[in-house]
């Protein structure tokens, strides 16, 4: 779609609608803003957020009885 078709439709626009026309167009900007500033993680950038506990790898006491 060309520049002039939307200024075209947006001229025949009432002034109200108008005024949302620009708050929407407003959104789409701040809404593509962002999107181009997400974080991509990269490998170890979650180094020291986790922790396992000591006995993470002994048997459970609820399977006893299969053992």
């Amino acid at each position: 779609m060309s520049s002039l078709s939307i200024i075209t439709k947006l001229d025949s626009l009432p002034n109200n609608l108008k005024q949302e026309a620009a708050d929407f167009i407003d959104f789409l900007v701040e809404k593509s803003r962002t999107a181009k500033r997400k974080i991509k993680p990269q490998a170890g950038s979650a180094k020291g957020m986790i922790k396992m506990a000591p006995d993470f790898d002994e048997p459970l006491e609820e399977f006893k009885d299969y053992m």
